[in-house]
């Protein structure tokens, strides 16, 4: 089956001998591809009729008995099996703190928001996690940054917590400095300490370079 750039990346982050909880499914096309591929899959969201696409679709493939589908508020309704990895992708940071708020029972973690990244690297890491690996992306001309947290501790500087740790993608990182920029320039001179910090900022992306 054919996947988005986005949803392949997603896919290349799972370990295989995993039990994947998908959250917020959408039309379960992840599952179904990591079904197929041999991963373990649940898939769960907390709309009924996006469920209902989505267990039309594994009827579809034949995988019916295969990828259990829950109806479920984040991770309210569904009972944690071991050596698990909980996917969120698509959401707010907001949404993914509330969901992620008792870590307690996960093992691995893959998110993908659409804002405050800096705010979701410093939250999934106080709660004992680690980057494990990131992937930022372009997929129909908009940028994606995607990251697989791991069990464990690490120290990350504050330009880590706002760009992460992956620095493979120069498009992006031109991106960025090309957005500072914008802003810089739209800037009034008397906000120094707002200036400074955005040429600090640009000064660690272009030596990434």
């Amino acid at each position: 089956m054919k996947l988005s750039n986005r949803l392949k990346s997603i896919a290349s982050l799972i370990d295989k001998d995993t039990t994947v909880i998908d959250i917020g499914c959408d039309h379960a096309l992840l599952d179904i591809y990591l079904t197929i591929n041999g991963t373990k899959c649940i898939a769960a969201d907390i709309n009924k009729n996006a469920l209902e696409i989505a267990q039309y679709n594994i009827k579809k493939y034949n995988l019916s008995d295969k990828i259990k589908t829950v109806l479920s508020d984040g991770l309210k309704n569904i009972e944690i099996p071991t050596n698990n990895t909980i996917v969120i992708c698509g959401m707010g940071t907001k949404t993914i703190i509330d969901i992620l708020e008792d870590t307690s029972k996960l093992d691995n973690l893959i998110v993908q928001s659409n804002n405050e990244l800096e705010e979701l690297r410093r939250y999934i890491t106080s709660k004992n996690f680690y980057i494990d690996k990131e992937i930022k992306l372009k997929d129909k001309n908009k940028f994606y940054t995607l990251i697989k947290f791991k069990k464990g501790i690490k120290k990350y500087s504050k330009f880590e917590y706002i760009y992460g740790i992956d620095y493979s993608n120069k498009e992006y990182i031109e991106y960025e400095i090309n957005k500072n920029n914008f802003i810089l320039n739209k800037m009034p001179k008397k906000y120094f300490i707002k200036r400074y910090k955005l040429k600090q900022l640009n000064k660690y992306l272009k030596n990434k370079l």
